[in-house]
């Protein structure tokens, strides 16, 4: 592959993970660049600096004065379905409160579903992803809820991830009570960790569960992330969506990567995430993987969904203040938050959770890579995945100052441009 020349760049925002500054969630004054320029090699960034010293390539990319950001990380996302929910949001919008056992209709409508059909709806939500600068992307299981629906669903993550489409996948087995077992959870929870985790495992990275009322208790909760964790998954969390469901301090207690939503939270449930920021990360035995059960756990909010269900604002900034890891992630899917567009999420951290641009931009970036445990993606620092958006405005604060705007003027990801 040639080497690529951007130059004529405004603010590079490298977001390099080696003058991170660990008192700060955002980006100090050195991760970005101003009248810079970079080189791609392949599939990583090769050089950064001023523009006036960039290196020879075999091809130039003039940026004509705009900002350039890594790609967006989003780090939760339900790409895996079929059917629609609209009239539950139509409900919702007319003061129906938000209940979990929605998540029943699409279960139903994915279950329906070809191979081939779901693939082909997978691939478009990722290309509109990538689209608004979205370049690393996490999706789950969860819709299937049968043994033979949740592999499926795994296999089929598998490979598009193999293909370059996806980057993680994660098995949601426990993303509700099915109605076959409505009667009987405790049964369906024998179900996941026994034959269910056996025949996704294989296929997947991590293991999530949905720990609130109306889906899964802390008891049964912690049950699946153990039996997850013995088979060698990293451990992630939905949690504190609806109420206080304990899902904080189950995830603090087993090491998981991720503790998502988080919209209700007393000042304890903050300050023991903020107590997991120092736990380093460890090499993983691939390239930019980390070892999944090792790390802090990051708060991720999800601000595309809490506008969807009216629920309150994640507190992002009183996480951000206690010192704990945040990142921000689009939760696409088909009932609480079908948007990918992870501007708009950066834009509403901005303008109504009260985090800075830095913030908002690190959280969208390397918070969602943290998340993740990767070190590859989420910054621009030499040897990083070329994964990067131009900008259509001279400055990131654009993304908020101009919300809703169509401002990415260019996409690569590995070093090839896709949008």
């Amino acid at each position: 592959m040639a080497s690529t020349l951007i130059t004529n760049i405004s603010e590079l925002w490298t977001l390099d993970p080696a003058l991170e500054d660990p008192d700060e969630r955002g980006a100090t004054g050195a991760q970005v660049l101003r009248d810079a320029a970079f080189v791609i090699d392949g599939e990583r960034i090769a050089w950064t600096g001023p523009a006036a010293e960039a290196p020879e390539a075999d091809e130039r990319v003039d940026a004509e004065g705009r900002a350039v950001l890594p790609g967006w990380v989003d780090s939760h996302s339900h790409l895996i379905f079929d059917g629609d929910r609209s009239a539950e949001f139509e409900a919702r919008m007319a003061g129906q409160a938000y209940a979990a056992g929605g998540i029943q209709v699409t279960t139903d409508a994915t279950r329906s579903a070809s191979d081939e059909r779901l693939a082909a709806l997978v691939a478009q939500r990722v290309q509109a992803a990538q689209a608004l600068g979205t370049t690393c992307m996490e999706t789950k299981t969860g819709y299937g809820l049968t043994v033979e629906d949740e592999k499926r669903a795994a296999v089929l993550a598998e490979r598009l991830i193999e293909e370059g489409v996806l980057d993680e996948a994660t098995f949601l087995g426990a993303h509700l009570v099915p109605a076959e077992f409505a009667d009987d959870a405790e049964g369906y929870v024998d179900l996941v960790v026994g034959p269910m985790l056996a025949a996704v495992a294989p296929h997947v990275r991590w293991a999530d569960v949905f720990c609130e009322e109306g889906a899964f208790t802390p008891a049964q909760s912690e049950r699946v992330l153990r039996a997850a964790r013995e088979s060698g998954l990293g451990l992630r969390v939905h949690g504190h969506q609806i109420g206080r469901s304990g899902g904080v301090a189950l995830a603090v207690q087993l090491g998981a990567a991720s503790v998502d939503h988080v919209n209700f939270m007393s000042p304890d449930d903050i300050e023991a995430l903020a107590g997991t920021a120092g736990i380093a990360t460890a090499p993983g035995e691939q390239d930019g993987l980390l070892a999944v059960d090792r790390g802090p756990t990051v708060a991720t909010v999800l601000p595309a969904c809490d506008l969807s269900t009216r629920a309150p604002l994640a507190p992002a900034r009183a996480l951000l203040d206690a010192g704990a890891h945040v990142a921000i992630a689009s939760n696409c899917n088909p009932g609480t938050s079908f948007t990918s567009a992870m501007p708009f999420c950066v834009a509403t951290a901005v303008l109504q959770m009260r985090l800075s641009i830095a913030e908002a931009v690190r959280a969208a970036t390397r918070g969602g890579a943290l998340a993740l445990r990767r070190s590859d993606v989420g910054h621009l620092a030499v040897g990083a995945r070329a994964d990067l958006q131009i900008l259509e405005a001279p400055a990131a604060i654009h993304l908020a100052y101009r919300p809703g705007m169509p401002l990415t003027h260019a996409v690569w990801r590995k070093g090839r441009r896709v949008a």
